[in-house]
């Protein structure tokens, strides 16, 4: 559902505490909110049903998972045409490395945050497989040394 949604401020309270705690109980969120259970499962509803909720999942620990190094990679295609567009986003899907992909401006055409075990499994991915889809024409990589903020959670603005 695309647009604006009207939402009032018991549901941005709502919102603000699912994306800290997603896996809150209904009757601990209600009472977080001040609301009775059933009225706030009915907004939670509403919520998901217009697509402001989109997914609930758990955030990973990479690094103990063995997957030490994340980068950016700037993409540059050889063509803007629709077929290039969809042909490198069709490829870029099946790279389950390639955590995020955003089409932006500038030099570049897309962004792709890209994770990886460490430098000679990153460059492996990039040779045999990023460099290898035929509409690529440069990638440029940004190794990421350390993160300071890496915040999930949208800001929601309070009204009166």
């Amino acid at each position: 559902m695309k647009g604006n949604i009207k939402i009032d401020n018991t549901d941005r309270k709502i919102l603000k505490i699912l994306q800290t705690n997603g896996k809150i109980t209904n009757a601990k969120l209600s009472e977080e909110v001040g609301l009775s259970p059933a009225p706030t499962l009915e907004r939670v509803k509403k919520l998901e049903q217009s697509g402001i909720i989109k997914s609930y999942h758990a955030e990973l620990n990479a690094e103990l998972l063995g997957l030490g190094v994340n980068t950016f990679v700037q993409v540059t295609l050889k063509g803007h045409n629709k077929q290039n567009i969809d042909s490198f986003l069709s490829k870029i899907n099946e790279i389950e490395e390639v955590i995020e992909c955003h089409h932006i401006t500038g030099s570049g055409d897309f962004i792709l945050k890209v994770i990886a075990k460490d430098i000679a499994s990153y460059q492996l991915l990039m040779l045999e497989k990023v460099s290898d889809i035929d509409t690529v024409d440069s990638l440029q990589s940004m190794v990421i040394l350390s993160t300071f903020k890496n915040n999930k959670e949208i800001p929601l603005q309070q009204t009166n």
